[in-house]
């Protein structure tokens, strides 16, 4: 899953719906010319699901690159597709990916699934811009880079690997992509509650393993929001997640010293009392 999400560059194409329209208005020669413009590939057979289906089962499978692969055989390292609901234009190509991440937001304005955008919210770090991106970018850097968070995160990664070796020699054979897995979920997810909200252990830290779990696994769903898709339960699982959060921010509003050190991500922005970060 990791790997076709990587190697996927996802912009909602609309000059390809726009030269759509315009093939269907214009005489057949310049229908031609214009198509011309657009990538080989295919919107799949069903409206508006596209190739959704297939990437999705492809991410989940043990060979996630088989949707990339097949494709880029078939049409070349940039395609035309139709996924999560939008027409897209996909790159494999690493020179083509670094032009496009690299480009001004003139160029190319980043998108993102409806899926992906309703579990987020529209004042998550990947939606918002501007002055206040450069905002938060620069405070949430500035206390990573401390010495402190840095060598907290280091002794509980630490922590955690040994907890895993320990366990080795009691199962034979090790399963790397196993232990893998189990490294980045819980052990990393801790680590990262940890910094973000000073969780370590405890009811609370178990409630958004499990309400974060379900979250994550809406990032790639098809946009139909209603009871029995997975969108739902990961809108509901976020919910619920939402509310185990607010009631720590609160609990650190409550006793926050101005002249108080920060102690993790939340403390960096509880501090922080420009108008404009308060209206998030």
């Amino acid at each position: 899953m990791i790997a076709a999400a990587a190697i996927l560059c996802l912009f909602a194409c609309k000059n390809l719906r726009k030269s759509g329209r315009n093939n269907n208005n214009s005489s057949s020669r310049r229908s031609s010319s214009s198509s011309s413009r657009l990538p080989l590939g295919s919107l799949g057979i069903w409206p508006f699901v596209g190739e959704t289906l297939h990437f999705i089962s492809s991410a989940y499978s043990d060979r996630p690159e088989t949707f990339m692969d097949k494709r880029r055989r078939m049409y070349g390292k940039v395609f035309k597709s139709h996924l999560f609901g939008s027409a897209t234009i996909v790159s494999t190509d690493a020179e083509v990916s670094k032009i496009i991440l690299q480009s001004d937001a003139k160029t190319f304005i980043p998108s993102y699934p409806k899926s992906l955008m309703e579990l987020m919210g529209k004042s998550s770090i990947l939606v918002i811009n501007g002055s206040l991106q450069r905002r938060i970018h620069g405070l949430i850097a500035s206390f990573l880079k401390s010495p402190t968070l840095r060598s907290q995160i280091t002794t509980d990664m630490r922590k955690y690997v040994m907890e895993s070796m320990a366990n080795w020699s009691q199962h034979s054979p090790v399963y790397i992509q196993d232990e893998a897995k189990h490294f980045l979920f819980p052990d990393c997810f801790q680590v990262l509650v940890k910094a973000l909200i000073s969780l370590d252990g405890g009811d609370e830290l178990e409630l958004l393993k499990k309400h974060f779990q379900q979250f994550i696994a809406g990032l790639m769903s098809l946009p139909f929001n209603f009871p029995g898709t997975q969108l739902y339960r990961s809108l509901q699982a976020k919910k619920k997640m939402v509310k185990v959060i607010d009631g720590i921010i609160q609990a650190k509003r409550e006793i926050w010293s101005s002249d108080g050190a920060a102690k993790d991500v939340a403390d960096v922005l509880v501090k922080d009392t420009s108008e404009e970060l308060m209206m998030i």
